[in-house]
């Protein structure tokens, strides 16, 4: 199998054009809110998670556009909303990734369909399939079926019990080479037939399709219950997490001064084996904090020559790229720089932008306060600069 990363650029399609009138609710299932956030934008976070997912693309009733395109923008930081498209769905499941098919960009090669309202599926389930689909040409995650099968007649009568050897609960991602499913919706419109999921035409055009295991926590939230066990499965681990993180660096002529990602107009700079940004260095002991994944120096130690004169950004993002593979986001940040001079206010704005661009999050969720004291300490004295950070981080899918 290639390594991971290794292969051709992967979309994905969520069909979200239906209401699911099986959840017994006002509006779409999609909209729903679970642990405070809609199911669709649960659901999209999890795929924007996956750097190996190119292209989103959101198959959605027309008359639901403008809603989801707010959603989008409340919800989702700047630089990902680029990598979303949204489309007009159809009446069918069928027809909305068929129009998502022809949405995704020329240069996607890669297909996976997934359910809007599975907002639990995992990041090692995704890539897993992306990997699957590169080698198999066609996969689909799918559950081995453990309970005993009854076949009854229309009184509800048992005909007799179901061998149930061999027998899977198919799942989504569905995952296959754009040119595969092409063919198969090619053949389907042909011969006018009606599949249930992409599978059943990638079969129905005598497509092979391998299994991926799927996973139990990756449920589909179809009926009023099944919000409650997906607020249970998220509920099993610590919601919130925090963290405080501190720093501090003398300064020194010579040196260039970076704070925030923000080079600021001084004589003076902060000495250092990165480029000694205490205010991010902060930051990324506050998430380390929040994950008790130790410190900063751990993670990237001044004996480590490839950190020599790093942009701390950089190490940010590979901070932030471990609470999200344990499934957290940044719900809030509050960063304080403490500092004599120069003065730092017309840099905190941009200082912000840097941060949660990083940490893809909406800037929105950053807040960042300079304060001096009053030529008190070392700070006062203007022999170093000081900064402190408390995050807290909310779990995720």
């Amino acid at each position: 199998m290639p390594a991971a990363g290794n292969h051709d650029k992967a979309g994905v399609i969520l069909p979200a054009a239906g209401f699911g009138t099986r959840m017994q609710s006002e509006k779409p299932k999609q909209f729903l809110a679970l642990a405070g956030e809609p199911i669709l934008i649960r659901t999209v976070k999890a795929f924007l998670r996956c750097p190996s997912i190119h292209c989103i693309v959101l198959a959605i009733a027309r008359d639901q556009q403008q809603q989801v395109k707010a959603l989008l923008r409340r919800h989702i930081v700047p630089d990902n909303l680029t990598r979303i498209i949204v489309t007009e769905g159809g009446a069918t499941r069928q027809q909305s990734v068929k129009a998502g098919l022809g949405a995704l960009p020329d240069e996607i090669k890669l297909v996976l369909v997934h359910d809007a309202a599975r907002p639990l599926v995992s990041s090692n389930l995704i890539e897993k399939c992306i990997e699957g689909a590169q080698v198999h040409g066609a996969v689909i995650t799918a559950i081995p079926v453990n309970d005993t099968l009854k076949k009854v007649d229309v009184n509800d009568s048992i005909v007799r019990t179901v061998d149930r050897n061999g027998l899977f609960r198919a799942q989504t991602p569905q995952a296959a080479q754009r040119h595969l499913l092409t063919q198969a919706f090619q053949q389907a419109e042909m011969d006018n037939f009606a599949g249930t999921d992409e599978a059943s035409l990638l079969e129905h055009a005598a497509i092979p399709v391998v299994i991926i295991a799927g996973e139990e926590k990756n449920i589909k939230i179809t009926r009023p219950g099944d919000l409650k066990i997906a607020d249970s499965l998220l509920g099993e681990r610590s919601m919130i997490r925090i963290g405080h993180g501190f720093d501090a660096h003398r300064l020194v002529e010579g040196r260039p001064l970076v704070l925030g990602g923000e080079q600021i107009d001084f004589q003076l700079g902060l000495l250092g084996h990165s480029d000694a940004d205490v205010l991010t260095h902060a930051l990324i002991d506050a998430i380390l904090g929040a994950l008790c994944a130790g410190d900063i120096g751990k993670h990237f130690p001044d004996s480590n020559q490839q950190y020599k004169g790093i942009n701390s950004l950089r190490l940010l993002e590979q901070t932030y790229a471990l609470a999200q593979k344990e499934q957290y986001a940044i719900a809030n940040a509050d960063l304080t720089i403490l500092c004599q001079r120069p003065k730092l206010a017309p840099y905190l704005e941009g200082m912000r932008h840097n941060l949660a661009r990083a940490c893809t999050t909406p800037v929105t969720n950053i807040n960042i306060k300079a304060t001096t004291t009053e030529k008190m300490g070392y700070t006062g004295r203007g022999e170093g600069i000081a900064a402190h950070a408390v995050v807290l981080l909310q779990a995720g899918p």
